[in-house]
């Protein structure tokens, strides 16, 4: 018989009480994994749908060739697999704030965990992302200077406006986008999930930095709720030639 519920970790972090629980959902009659900060959903496998999308859609518009991806934030490695699902990806780094959320992954704990740690593409890297950006510190700092990337993808706050910490306020104005434009190659994609509906500040903001930039609603049913729910992926190039 199945256990309805049970938690697999709990830890202290420095951003609050971090549980990683495992339940099976009579609704939608599968096993679930999720994660929490505190009182707050992080991520559930119920809804993976835009998370898998951030991934495809970001390596979508890039010419084919052996391509090096960064994705900020880990969480339940939906992104992750996304990205490695393109044939053409030669190198994947993900950047977890967490080092516990890379732990579970590693132990198994985590389903996407076996197969992000056996590619030998895929790399997990503790550090803060935003820090990273702000500082010009390697993404990966255990490899060689990595020079610049085919595409970043990020998947960490709410939405551009609703942030897991205050510092990470800075990567959404106009100079955070610049230094994180720098360190993609021309033609290069920034793509961004949020929760929130398309924001035309943010937008405007991307403008600002970027040659091209849109904003993709991608939708999917929530039968919890009895509604259609939806997520907005930001996606913005670098010019062609700089």
């Amino acid at each position: 018989m199945r256990a309805r519920f049970q938690e697999l970790d709990w830890r202290a972090t420095p951003l609050g009480e971090l549980v990683l629980r495992r339940r099976w959902d009579p609704v939608f009659d599968r096993e679930v994994h999720e994660i929490k900060l505190n009182d707050e959903f992080l991520m559930s496998s119920l809804f993976t749908v835009a998370e898998v999308e951030l991934g495809r859609l970001a390596l979508a518009g890039l010419a084919a060739g052996p391509l090096d991806v960064v994705v900020g934030g880990l969480g339940l490695g939906c992104t992750a697999q996304s990205v490695l699902a393109n044939p053409d990806v030669r190198r994947l780094v993900v950047v977890d704030a967490l080092g516990e959320v890379i732990e579970w992954h590693e132990r198994g704990l985590i389903p996407a965990g076996a197969e992000l740690t056996a590619d030998p593409r895929c790399g997990l890297v503790q550090g803060d992302f935003f820090a990273m950006v702000r500082t010009g510190a390697e993404f990966d700092p255990a490899s060689k200077p990595e020079g610049l990337w085919h595409a970043i993808v990020v998947d960490i706050d709410h939405s551009p406006r609703h942030h897991l910490h205050p510092s990470n306020a800075d990567l959404y104005e106009p100079a955070g986008l610049r230094r994180l434009a720098d360190r993609l190659r021309p033609g290069g994609v920034f793509a961004l999930w949020s929760n929130d509906p398309p924001d035309e500040e943010f937008t405007a903001a991307l403008s600002k930095v970027f040659a091209d930039v849109r904003a993709e609603i991608v939708r999917f049913d929530n039968p919890l709720q009895q509604r259609e729910a939806n997520a907005t992926i930001y996606l913005a190039t670098t010019a062609s030639v700089r």
